[in-house]
């Protein structure tokens, strides 16, 4: 009887472990859970990168300006739609200076033979290019806060975006002169974009993506780039995309 009442007590506590297990690993490897019968029938698929080809010419690049007519996304996002305004800082709201820096990288970018369409909030669905660039600005209630910071998703299927955030990183920092925020966050790793797999209005899985936060609009020190030389920071950005589409020798520039 005690034999008997010991393995139940095991058998039991086993079960428990097990959940938690999983549970945990769960909430550590994604941060924005998927149904499990959705995770099934992926992983059992072909794998993209195997079969998509490129399409032929020269190289596409996706600018998104963060928080641009945020009051149009779909109702996918509508928790975004109603409390993800961005920030404001030195009389400007955030959409205001992602747009500027967005369209003079543009600019930039096509003087160099570049395709660039400009994209508010709301992604097409599956959307591709070679290159998507999310620009946004941070914000801090602690006025000498500072620095720029760039991340790449929790998931890549491309296998590049890492380097992208790189040369990125790399680029802006050497152009800006801004200091280096090392705190990625989880928001930005696994910006609604980037999750084709949970959403619609996202990015086709082979689009190559990166997402910049280019200095703290509540920064009087980053303001003088941010709102007052917002070349300098389109300088970076179109340094660090041309330096990977050189690297990967897209399309035929």
């Amino acid at each position: 009887m005690r034999l008997s009442s010991f393995l139940w007590f095991t058998s039991i506590i086993l079960i428990i472990g097990i959940g938690i297990a999983h549970r945990t690993l769960s909430s550590v490897d994604d941060p924005l859970p998927i149904n499990f019968s959705e995770q099934i029938a992926f992983d059992n698929s072909p794998l993209i990168e195997e079969t998509w080809q490129r399409p032929p010419g020269p190289p596409r690049v996706a600018l998104q300006v963060g928080h641009w007519k945020n009051n149009e996304l779909p109702d996918e996002f509508a928790r975004l739609r109603e409390t993800g305004g961005g920030t404001r800082g030195g009389g400007k709201a955030e959409w205001e200076v992602n747009l500027v820096i967005a369209e003079l990288t543009a600019e930039l970018l096509r003087a160099e033979g570049v395709i660039v369409e400009i994209l508010p909030a709301t992604i097409p669905p599956s959307y591709w290019a070679d290159i998507f660039v999310s620009v946004h600005a941070d914000g801090s209630e602690t006025a000498g806060t500072s620095g720029y910071k760039v991340a790449a998703p929790w998931r890549d299927v491309t296998g590049k975006a890492p380097l992208l955030a790189s040369l990125l990183e790399q680029e802006y920092g050497k152009q800006t002169q801004l200091p280096l925020d090392p705190n990625i966050t989880r928001n930005m790793r696994g910006y609604y974009a980037f999750n084709w797999r949970r959403y619609d209005h996202a990015l086709h899985p082979m689009t190559t993506a990166a997402i910049v936060e280019t200095g703290f609009l509540t920064s009087p020190h980053d303001q003088q780039t941010l709102i007052h030389q917002p070349e300098v920071s389109a300088q970076g950005i179109a340094n660090g995309i041309m330096a990977f589409i050189n690297n990967q020798q897209i399309g035929a520039v």
